[in-house]
């Protein structure tokens, strides 16, 4: 076997491999001589058919499938003969030749990646703690999911639960199929497009109004991003918001048997301290991805890319097939996704190297322990527990994150690190974001 490769491109190789026709001639005689045992011909008895008669008949394919069979037994042997590291599948091409077999084999090759600024990293670490006010807000924000609704002959204010029906017109067509009707609108909660809440407020049951607004331009329906619209509703109910009274009855169906405030402040606090020692360490992790991103610089075989970009579409994918949408009607194309892909790829790569250079070994305890605290907010957390190893893909996925995390660990080790001190609500928001 004779091997030469052509560097076509900075990880782009050709790599030709030649197989001598010797060796073809062996395995092919070695084949017919066995086909020659079973193969019925007219005329001869099983068994009993000349091997020239077998060569003639047989042949042709027997050459086609030795070729494939070298193809096969070969490429890996070529690719440590030569030292290369594939990434991605290979595009094969046989060759025609009067004598012997010959292939090319294309493919990229994973990059050659220098740790040598690791040093180098300067990494601003977030820091925050749960504040008494923190606890207020969060308290405050349970009263609310717990509000009723109290409908009042008046006219709708912030806050308020109004009800209506609307249709909207955007350049000569109705783009809410007709009328929606009984559609309920929490007044303050932005959960329609600027503005919409805000010419809401001064409507009475009953009372119509209409208005023009502009959607977003970043607007999630292209048809309707950036354009202008008319709104006609009618109301047909007002409610106000009635909080309920934080009493025993309130705490303890969060689960506090005791009924008291402190128990139900305490337990709170631990929940939100908790959710924030979470929420930093992913802040921290993206701060380092991004401080890795930028100091290593590489370049990425775009089979791997491609990969990436088909991982991240798949769940928008299995959705459309799921509520029966059309895949062009989502607008989502391949070039939205490269940035995100080309990102994870090279990360992918860089901390592959960082833990193989450093021997940075997976701890099974850390692996454990991680899945003890992500089961603590589970009413039967030994259920959990079990739940994930009982299935090796499961565990795969939290050994994984936590291999990361020991990485990142090693890393903050090596870099220049100055903290950043940041309240609750800032962090929780952005995390939530």
């Amino acid at each position: 076997m004779q091997v030469s490769v052509e560097k076509t491109s900075e990880l782009s190789r050709k790599m030709t491999v030649s197989v001598p026709e010797a060796v073809v001639q062996e395995k092919m005689a070695a084949r017919l001589k066995s086909l020659a045992r079973d193969v019925k011909v007219d005329g001869f008895r099983p068994g009993k058919v000349p091997q020239h008669v077998v060569n003639k008949m047989f042949g042709a394919k027997v050459r086609s499938e030795i070729a494939g069979d070298l193809i096969q037994s070969t490429y890996y042997d070529a690719l440590q003969d030569q030292d290369l590291k594939p990434a991605g599948q290979p595009y094969i091409d046989a060759l025609e030749e009067t004598e012997g077999f010959k292939y090319t084999a294309v493919f990229e090759v994973y990059p050659e990646i220098s740790l040598d600024n690791l040093d180098q990293l300067e990494v601003i670490r977030p820091t925050a703690v749960v504040e008494e006010s923190d606890v207020d807000n969060m308290i405050e924000k349970l009263r609310l999911q717990k509000r009723e609704w109290l409908v009042v002959d008046r006219a709708a204010q912030e806050n308020d639960r109004i009800t209506i029906d609307f249709s909207g017109v955007s350049e000569g067509e109705n783009f809410t199929n007709g009328l929606v009707e009984n559609y309920t609108v929490d007044i303050g909660s932005k959960q329609m497009i600027p503005g919409f809440e805000d010419m809401l407020i001064g409507v009475e049951a009953g009372g119509t109004k209409t208005f023009e607004l502009a959607f977003p331009e970043n607007y999630g329906n292209d048809n309707l991003a950036g354009k202008t619209a008319e709104f006609a509703i009618t109301a047909t109910k007002v409610e106000e918001p009635v909080m309920p009274t934080i009493d025993a009855e309130f705490i303890k169906s969060y689960g506090i048997d005791e009924g008291t405030v402190e128990s139900f402040r305490s337990d709170v606090k631990n929940n939100m301290e908790r959710e924030l020692v979470h929420a930093l360490r992913g802040k921290l992790k993206t701060v380092v991805m991004n401080a890795l991103y930028e100091k290593i610089q590489i370049s990425v075989p775009n089979s791997l890319v491609d990969e990436e970009i088909e991982s991240l579409m798949k769940p928008y994918l299995e959705t459309a097939k799921r509520q029966k949408i059309k895949i062009e009607d989502l607008h989502i194309t391949r070039d939205i996704f490269e940035e995100q892909a080309k990102r994870r790829v090279a990360l992918g790569l860089i901390l592959g190297e960082v833990i193989q250079k450093n021997a940075i070994k997976l701890d099974d305890s850390k692996v454990r322990s991680t899945i003890e605290d992500m089961a603590k907010s589970y009413e039967r957390p030994e259920d959990v527990v079990n739940w994930y190893y009982a299935d090796k893909s499961r565990l795969q996925d939290v050994q994984q994150m936590v291999l990361e995390d020991q990485t990142v660990d090693w890393l903050m080790a090596q870099a220049k690190v100055s903290d950043e001190t940041l309240n609750f609500s800032d962090v929780m928001d952005k995390q939530q974001q």
